[in-house]
């Protein structure tokens, strides 16, 4: 895949995308142009939407259809993309993997020379207000305080998009705006999938999944009322 594809490729583009696992249809006919810079992806549980999410860094492969994410294809082209896209789960501890902070996100740096490592894990700490817990046992971080650790290490490589997986359900209303408002201030595409309609308002376009398809796209105002309308 030449480098200039990501480039220009059509941000998101699905056509007839399907996932058929077994007997189970969790995606079908998904028919979709995604370009905007904040994408909210909402819907009620079990609508397809976290599947759609998993695909977009080649975590679930489609079984019908095509997809492109930033000109990648999730089969061909499955290293490119995992590197391209950085996926934060709801769930921190699906992604933290080390004993403390700091070597979590030593573990996110490899391409980092050793000899420059602790500086520039340091400075991200400092940026996540997290330096004065570079060396405690993750376990005891806070709820918030993992997430965001979790958020640290996916921006440490530098993705070129990040899809988030309802990152604020488990969290209090504090740290949920937080979070949010962390995602969203990010200078690089983001899909967010989450239930939390008043942050899928603030995002530039949102999709609405419904029985594993496509139900509505648009302006985020307008996609809301339709879920909400689809819910009365």
């Amino acid at each position: 895949m030449p480098a200039e594809a990501v480039a220009t490729g059509t941000a998101i583009s699905c056509e007839g995308v399907g996932l058929t696992v077994g007997d189970a249809v969790l995606l079908h006919d998904v028919d979709l142009r995604l370009t905007a810079g904040r994408t909210a992806v909402i819907g009620a549980n079990g609508s397809g939407k976290s599947t759609f999410a998993r695909m977009l860094n080649g975590l679930r492969l489609p079984s019908a259809g095509s997809l492109r994410v930033h000109g990648l294809d999730p089969v061909r082209d499955a290293k490119a993309l995992r590197r391209h896209v950085g996926f934060v789960f709801t769930n921190p501890e699906a992604q933290l993997l080390m004993p403390t902070p700091a070597e979590d996100l030593a573990l996110s740096l490899p391409d980092v020379p050793r000899s420059d490592r602790a500086a520039r894990v340091a400075r991200i700490l400092a940026e996540h207000d997290l330096a004065d817990r570079a060396d405690v046992p993750v376990s005891g971080l806070s709820g918030g305080q993992r997430q965001l650790l979790a958020i640290a290490s996916v921006l440490a490589t530098d993705p070129g998009l990040v899809v988030a997986d309802e990152p604020t359900t488990l969290l209090d209303l504090r740290n949920a705006r937080r979070i949010g408002d962390l995602l969203l201030g990010l200078d690089v595409p983001l899909v967010l999938v989450t239930h939390d309609l008043e942050l899928a308002a603030r995002c530039d376009e949102a999709v609405l999944f419904e029985d594993g398809t496509v139900r509505a796209v648009g302006e985020p105002a307008a996609v809301i009322d339709e879920y909400r309308r689809s819910c009365a």
